[in-house]
């Protein structure tokens, strides 16, 4: 344990989790940080504003005892979350969006820092606590996924939270086990993907589901890579350098018409284009004149769709020179031809 924390612990806030049921820890934390609690759609949410705490958690259950929560929050003081021993022993997978987090078994355990962009694996023995830390007036962001590790006979062979305990268990049910991944922002796109789904009622539950199972099997995929000695994919990325390629990522999605080069997106990230190809490798499995074609191709649909714009004005609004070789990567693309796309939409509004 740190000296730091320590010294600290008397001033911390101290929030405890009795259970792993998803209704009783929502209860437990809008007790704890004076929030304000509502249900709806299958889903919890707690907003915050008290004197040490301001923000947003959110959370659902799914099947096979699979339970997830966001923490979107700036805590005002020093704050510990502890999840009390357990007799079933779920296994947490948390991944950090931003700022950063810490965890140690029990409060006197080894403390093992977190941060933006890495994925933690954590369970623990039976009588073991897990102890999450967070530092005053930093913005934090975090996913996580608690899975149920006690599951019934007839759902051993084909169950998820089984295949989990297998992996992270084997046969020493009675361990402590910690993992972090290395960075990791594919993860973090799938993350902003499930903050984005504004639908309602059963689909909003079956793609946010969707998603976190996707989510899930990505994290167990990276700490069985990283366990082979496998990944190989973000070894050459610093955090800092991770970040800059997110945001220029973001600045091509916005503004895909721009005139951007290799050149031009290195010196404004401040990184060699070697660096910045593997960058979006890894993030989007294409290169980066590939990012931007796919991105003008996906601008392109959307005024087909929403403006009076023709076909050659679009091409011109978009960047390309050639409409011809704009028409060929959007029927592979969309299996259709631009004009077939806009006629399909409107029969009554196609021009040239």
């Amino acid at each position: 344990m740190s000296d730091y924390r320590i010294l600290n612990i008397d001033k911390m806030k101290i929030v405890t989790i009795h259970t792993e049921k998803i209704q009783n820890i929502f209860e437990e934390l809008n007790n704890s940080f004076d929030g304000n609690m509502t249900y709806d759609l299958e889903e919890y949410r707690i907003e915050v504003d008290s004197h040490f705490a301001k923000g947003t958690i959110i959370g659902a259950s799914f099947n096979d005892t699979i339970s997830y929560m966001q923490f979107d929050m700036i805590f005002l003081k020093n704050v510990c979350i502890d999840f009390l021993k357990i007799k079933s022993s779920p296994v947490y997978f948390a991944y950090c969006s931003e700022g950063n987090l810490s965890h140690s078994f029990g409060f006197m355990g080894d403390e093992r820092k977190f941060k933006t962009f890495q994925t933690a694996i954590v369970t623990s023995k039976q009588n073991q606590d897990n102890v999450l830390f967070f530092e005053k007036e930093k913005k934090t962001r975090f996913t996580l996924i608690i899975v149920g590790t006690r599951v019934g006979e007839q759902n051993k062979m084909n169950s998820l939270n089984q295949k989990v305990k297998d992996i992270f268990f084997g046969n020493h049910t009675a361990r402590d086990f910690f993992y972090i991944g290395t960075y990791n922002l594919k993860i973090a796109e799938k993350i902003e993907q499930l903050n984005a789904i504004t639908q309602t009622g059963i689909v909003r539950n079956l793609l946010k589901e969707g998603i976190l199972r996707i989510i899930l099997a990505m994290e167990i995929q990276q700490y069985i890579d990283d366990l082979g000695a496998l990944s190989k994919d973000t070894n050459g990325l610093s955090q800092k350098e991770m970040e800059e390629i997110k945001e220029l990522s973001e600045t091509i999605k916005a503004n895909p018409e721009e005139t951007f080069t290799i050149k031009s997106l290195s010196k404004m990230a401040g990184l060699s284009p070697n660096k910045l190809q593997e960058g979006f490798k890894m993030i989007h499995n294409r290169t980066v004149n590939d990012y931007i074609t796919h991105m003008r191709v996906l601008k392109a649909e959307i005024l087909i769709r929403t403006s009076d714009l023709n076909i050659s004005e679009i091409v011109y609004c978009i960047g390309f020179t050639s409409r011809s070789y704009f028409s060929k990567i959007f029927k592979q693309k969309f299996n259709c031809s631009p004009k077939e796309y806009k006629f399909n939409l409107n029969p009554l509004t196609i021009t040239a």
